[in-house]
């Protein structure tokens, strides 16, 4: 697998670890920029043309404006560090009083040091979607109040904070060991204190379904997945951003990572957090693993076929 260069090096490798010490001495208008560069797109093509079109317009523009504006985090981020994600709704039901139902589909990618290439973050189908919106309904969210004044309404706002967190946690994770900690906590907070009403609202709990935002948060702050953590470092420290100069150390760090999965995996197997991680990755795998010794190769497709079921025939099929 190769990497084109780009002209500038990504400088952003330590900035995850930012000093709040040095954010005190940077300009105000600095201080604030934000870290997300985030594209919302809502499809309603599933259901009747009884539904408000131009309202679903404005809501995609509200919550771009929401993820984009919005403070996440104390940190600096320079325009170019800012993490690039998409969110998609698609509308399956209109109900009564504005409230509509369907699916998310998150995704979140990741620059690799020193090239124009940038490897899956999070790729993710949230099927428990349901909220009220009616047009130029205010957009917020109150980490302290996440329940809200209506849980509908309520519920919209905290379903795209809770998948902010999740996506900045793993940026920052992917940087810094266990640096996604604080983000991953802020995320378990709101499902602890998601918006409820009866039976309707879902996604939130851990009997609602075992592949939901419940497990998800709960496999990232369970301490018995710890060594996730260590793995999603290797992927990216010790493997890719290291791949441009050296492409045996980085496959080097690949392998430190399934060994790391392969560990977690004994111990917990067929946990959430583990197909989460492969969501999006096996094309980009194959790539790295491709022009490898036939030892490596073998090491690799040995672990990736017992981890990554999905892909299994394509590891056995491209890394002979």
């Amino acid at each position: 697998m190769k990497f084109k260069k780009k002209k500038y090096c990504f400088c952003s490798i330590v900035k995850r670890c930012r000093l709040l010490l040095f954010i005190l001495f940077l300009p105000t208008a600095t201080v604030f920029s934000q870290e997300l560069q985030a594209k919302v797109s809502v499809i309603n093509n599933k259901v009747s043309r009884d539904i408000d079109r131009r309202a679903m317009q404005t809501l995609q523009t509200s919550l771009t404006n929401f993820l984009n504006s919005r403070k996440w985090t104390n940190d600096v981020f320079q325009p170019q560090e800012k993490i690039e994600c998409s969110f998609l709704i698609t509308i399956d039901e209109v109900r009564e009083n504005n409230i509509y139902k369907g699916k998310l589909t998150v995704q979140a990618a990741r620059p690799i040091y020193n090239t124009n290439y940038d490897s899956p973050l999070l790729n993710f189908m949230d099927d428990d979607l349901i909220f009220r919106y009616v047009e130029y309904q205010p957009i917020e969210f109150n980490e302290n109040r996440v329940q809200g004044n209506e849980p509908f309404s309520a519920n919209l706002t905290a379903v795209f904070a809770f998948y902010a967190y999740i996506i900045i946690g793993l940026d920052y994770a992917s940087f810094s060991l266990r640096g996604g900690d604080p983000y991953f906590q802020k995320a378990w907070n709101i499902v602890n204190n998601a918006p409820e009403s009866g039976n309707q609202i879902s996604g939130w709990r851990s009997f609602d379904s075992f592949r939901n935002r419940y497990w998800l948060a709960e496999n990232l702050n369970n301490n018995r997945f710890a060594i996730f953590h260590d793995a999603l470092y290797a992927y990216y420290r010790s493997g890719l951003d290291i791949f441009y100069e050296n492409e045996d150390a980085g496959r080097s760090g690949i392998l430190n990572c399934l060994n790391f999965l392969n560990s977690m995996n004994r111990d917990n197997p067929n946990s959430m957090i583990l197909q989460v991680f492969f969501l999006g990755k096996s094309g980009e795998i194959i790539k790295i693993f491709s022009k490898a010794s036939p030892e490596i190769k073998e090491r690799a497709r040995d672990m990736l076929t017992k981890l990554d079921l999905t892909n299994a025939n394509a590891y056995n099929k491209e890394l002979k």
